[in-house]
């Protein structure tokens, strides 16, 4: 096996970057929009308070404001990332709250709208599983087949005790079930994972990655918990159960996950980042490149890459699962 399969991208693991320039020939980014939507687990659907690591806009702190039109965030929003990127083109991003909590006639008007801004060659969706009725996965499924589109379901971890810590309201067979309504139409996934959640060790972590490397999804994003003020998971803070990972635990934990996930998997993010004023810790979490760039020195030191010890996992059972 090629040691280097994303040598283009100077990396050990696939990058989302280098898909996106290899599936369209040319730099597209995402741009964050914040749609107005609401949470099931903050508006009483299916519970209140959120989810305890979840900020007040809804893990969007870096979309636009719900104040302004959708035309008007995704302009404002694009105008910034071009001041990094000179060229490119657009993946629409509905990043805050649940941006399928609501009937598909709203999903439809604010959809489309974003598809329709010139530049746009794709959208992603960040969702609950039990926010996926059929009605809402008939029009994703339509949307599949004309755009490019992607669907981030927020897992977080497969372990039901953190879970009910953390106030997730669904359990991981909802999840599974989320899973298979959108690959019945070929639907891209994303799972998003924390590693650092309360009361988990590494071992509960490693068995979380696992669990994704065997299901049918297509990518992953890889979260550091950070805290923020304001958030519910400041009061477990102050009661003793969290201890924020330092630096060297992260990035050890990180290439482990990586090395037992599938070669073809995409990784949209490999840590996490919040606002610096809001900020409670690990306050190392700030300076992301010093981040990404220890998990390259050390998938170098060990001279591993992405799916090194993926084979291994398989010859455990099955390499996708059901539940």
């Amino acid at each position: 096996m090629n040691p280097f399969p994303y040598a283009s991208d100077n990396k050990r693991y696939h990058t989302w970057n280098y898909h996106l320039r290899n599936h369209f020939g040319h730099k597209v980014f995402k741009v964050a929009l914040d749609g107005g939507f609401d949470c099931p687990n903050r508006d009483g659907t299916v519970a209140f308070g959120g989810c305890t690591f979840c900020s007040a806009a809804g893990s969007g702190d870096f979309a636009g404001s719900r104040s302004d039109s959708l035309e008007k965030q995704f302009h404002d929003i694009k105008g910034k990332m071009h001041q990094k990127w000179k060229n490119g083109k657009y993946m629409a991003y509905f990043q805050a709250y649940t941006n399928t909590h609501a009937p598909v006639e709203v999903l439809r008007e604010k959809y489309e709208t974003v598809l329709s801004q010139e530049g746009v060659v794709g959208l992603s969706i960040a969702t609950r599983p039990d926010c996926l009725p059929d009605e809402v996965v008939e029009y994703l499924a339509e949307l599949n087949k004309r755009t490019y589109l992607w669907v981030e379901l927020g897992l977080q971890t497969v372990h039901e005790k953190t879970a009910q810590l953390i106030n997730r309201a669904h359990d991981f067979s909802t999840y599974v079930e989320g899973v298979e309504k959108l690959r019945k139409h070929d639907i891209r996934i994303c799972s998003h994972i924390i590693n650092g959640l309360p009361l988990e060790t590494p071992e509960m972590m490693m068995e979380t990655a696992e669990t994704v490397a065997r299901l049918d999804v297509q990518g992953i994003k890889i979260h550091l918990l950070h805290l923020l003020k304001g958030t519910p998971m400041v009061k477990q803070y102050e009661k003793g159960l969290l201890e924020f990972l330092s630096l060297e635990d992260y990035v050890n934990l990180v290439c482990d996950q990586l090395e037992i996930l599938p070669p073809e998997m995409i990784i949209h993010r490999i840590t996490g980042d919040g606002s610096i004023n809001l900020m409670v810790g690990p306050m190392w979490s700030v300076d992301k490149w010093t981040v990404l760039n220890a998990i390259d020195a050390e998938l170098k030191r060990r001279n591993s890459f992405q799916g090194a010890r993926h084979l291994e996992l398989c010859k455990k059972g099955e390499k996708r699962i059901n539940y």
